[in-house]
C-alpha cells in the first residue's frame, strides 16, 4: 500500500506505524463532572468500520509525522492524506 505522505510524496506503508482511529485526536478531558466516564470510553470503545474510515498514522522511518489517512477498509483505497497537526488544529485542538 502506497501513502502519498503531504510532504514527502508518496511512501511505502512499511515506513508507517498505524495506530488506530482518528478519533484519537479529540481526547476529552477527564477532570470535569462525568469527565472520567467519557474519557474511559476515548480510551477502551473502537469502532471497526466497513467502508471509510480516518486513521491514525505514524512515519516511524521516515520524518516522524502523525498523518491522517482516509482510507477504504474493504479495498485498501487511500483518498485523503493529512498532516495531523493541520487536523487538531482545525479543530481548535493544537496550538
Amino acid at each position: 500500500m502506497i501513502i502519498n505522505h503531504p510532504l514527502l510524496g508518496q511512501r511505502d506503508a512499511q515506513e508507517f506505524t498505524y495506530l488506530g482511529d482518528a478519533c484519537l485526536i479529540d481526547r476529552p478531558e477527564w477532570q470535569p463532572e462525568g469527565g472520567l466516564e467519557e474519557f474511559t470510553d476515548y480510551a477502551y470503545q473502537r469502532e471497526n468500520p466497513a467502508g471509510e474510515h480516518r486513521e491514525l498514522w505514524f512515519h516511524e522511518q521516515g520524518d516522524r509525522s502523525w498523518l491522517v489517512v482516509t482510507r477504504n477498509t474493504l479495498t485498501h483505497e487511500i483518498s485523503k492524506v493529512e498532516l495531523a497537526t493541520d487536523v487538531a488544529r482545525a479543530r481548535g485542538r493544537h496550538k
